[in-house]
């Protein structure tokens, strides 16, 4: 028996009030697992509602009838919604996840844009940051290149949506036709902004499409807010999976979960030949990569023209073709890292936490 085994049954137990299960929720905190012994905390906003009265013998029921009757479940209830976090005030999401990649061309903010859109369609209020300043293209991807964000109350900065997702690039409050030549500070302060000085309201994920690399912004972000996890995006070849490891080790360095590796571009198949594979770039080198550095490895994503096309024309291929095998790919992957989300969510980490 393992944590995932636990989650998984307690995704039976359901918020009548919400229509949500309490582990896609990321309620479920503290689990431990050992032997037939399994103890968690569930976080309720009232623990004298009627949900949280009965919510007690709702997960030992659950637990026990997916995973054994001779378990002993211990299940504390918790009213206590709120915890500190420093430097980001405001309503923020239940879970902070960030993108990144080694380097730049291995499809990083197509994977971002479409995991965002795939969340929002499991029902989950989903955000996206483009924290790229120098070379946003999250407009694009969005169809929203000549929309701009409005300034609501307190001066804050209201994010576009559109597909479900609520959304903020620096391409969509500058001129795309000029570049933007800032030194690191001036780039560190607008992501700042971006997190801090929005109002996002209240959030299940916040996905934050990083820039390739390892530098000023990625350090910004988590000095910034209390990340969830990091998820690394590679191709197979040798030259962006020497990039990728180097990914990893800075969100190990700074104490960040990687919540597992993606691999982009995995493979082609001809339209008229659906069953063939050809490995343009190589085979199974993300995978590879992933075992390497003890990190789940989350899926592969097909090299397709109409994903590319998909981006080029605003609407992202989850929505554009959502029986392609890209689409499948991005929903199975978006449904992984809900999982893998709750099972990291731990009383201790400072995240702020507002529950309705």
């Amino acid at each position: 028996m393992t944590r995932k085994d636990v989650m998984r049954a307690l995704s039976v137990v359901v918020d009548p009030k919400r229509g949500r299960d309490i582990a896609r929720m990321g309620l479920v905190r503290n689990l431990q697992v050992e032997g037939r012994d399994v103890s968690f905390t569930v976080h309720v906003t009232d623990e004298k509602s009627p949900f949280a009265r009965q919510l007690e013998d709702l997960c030992r029921r659950a637990i026990r009838s997916a995973l054994g009757n001779d378990l002993r479940v211990q299940v504390t209830i918790s009213s206590k919604t709120k915890q500190s976090l420093p430097a980001l005030a405001g309503p923020i999401a239940h879970h902070m996840i960030a993108v990144a990649s080694g380097k730049g061309g291995v499809g990083k903010s197509t994977v971002a844009v479409n995991l965002a859109v795939a969340l929002a369609e499991r029902g989950l209020r989903t955000g996206l940051v483009d924290t790229d300043i120098y070379g946003p293209s999250v407009p694009t991807m969005f169809g929203v290149e000549d929309q701009k964000p409005r300034v609501g109350s307190g001066r804050k900065i209201i994010p576009l949506e559109k597909f479900g997702v609520r959304l903020l690039s620096m391409g969509l409050l500058v001129d795309p036709s000029q570049a933007v030549v800032w030194r690191g500070p001036m780039v560190s302060n607008a992501v700042r902004q971006f997190l801090r000085d929005s109002n996002w309201g209240t959030l299940d994920f916040l996905i934050l499409d990083l820039p390739p690399g390892t530098g000023d912004i990625q350090l910004t972000i988590v000095q910034t807010v209390s990340l969830t996890g990091a998820v690394i995006v590679s191709t197979p070849q040798r030259v962006a999976l020497a990039d990728a490891r180097k990914g990893v080790a800075m969100f190990n360095n700074v104490n960040v979960p990687v919540l597992g590796i993606i691999e982009n571009m995995a493979y082609f198949s001809p339209p008229d030949m659906p069953d063939r594979r050809y490995y343009l770039f190589g085979e199974s080198g993300a995978r590879r990569l992933a075992h390497d550095v003890g990190v789940p490895f989350l899926g592969e994503i097909p090299l397709e023209q109409r994903l590319r096309e998909s981006g080029d024309e605003g609407v992202p291929i989850v929505v554009a073709m959502p029986e392609s095998e890209s689409a499948r790919s991005f929903r199975h992957v978006a449904a992984d890292i809900v999982r893998l989300a709750a099972e990291r969510a731990d009383p201790d980490t400072p995240v702020e936490i507002v529950y309705r």
